[in-house]
């Protein structure tokens, strides 16, 4: 493998970049809104799952206590 000239190498990174599609304000706020909404949906059903498994456990061994 041979090494590239320093400025052959810059001029491809640039052609590179230049071929990026970068999101727009609007895109990177929904997806970001969406993401906070997810991430609080996911935390309200663990919630409850440790709640309704803490609530289980909590009774099965008031039987045997």
């Amino acid at each position: 493998m041979t090494m590239a000239n320093p400025l052959q190498f810059v001029q491809q990174v640039r052609s590179e970049v230049a071929k990026v599609v970068w999101p727009t304000r609007r895109e990177v706020l929904l997806t970001t809104v969406m993401v906070f909404i997810l991430a609080t949906i996911a935390a309200v059903f663990f919630f409850v799952v440790d709640l309704i498994i803490k609530t289980g456990l909590t009774s099965v061994l008031g039987l045997f206590g």
